[in-house]
């Protein structure tokens, strides 16, 4: 019975979006380890850009130290 968690900033994805998701992960599961899609679980969590940090920034901080040596 897998379960996997899938956490995106809440940058737009859509509800379309989202089920590829969820359906791509179900059958890579089917396919790569025999998992049965009627017990493989898939949660997709819509985390705040706030609530994420990378390297110890909130990700928008991040990316812009990103672009920023970057030249951009």
């Amino acid at each position: 019975m897998p379960y996997v968690n899938i956490k995106i900033t809440r940058e737009g994805a859509t509800a379309e979006q989202k089920a590829k998701l969820i359906h791509g992960v179900t059958d890579l599961l089917q396919r790569v380890l025999n998992k049965a899609p009627a017990t493989t679980f898939v949660v997709v969590d819509v985390v705040d850009m706030e609530d994420w940090g990378i390297g110890g920034l909130p990700v928008e901080a991040y990316r812009a130290s990103l672009k920023a040596a970057n030249g951009g």
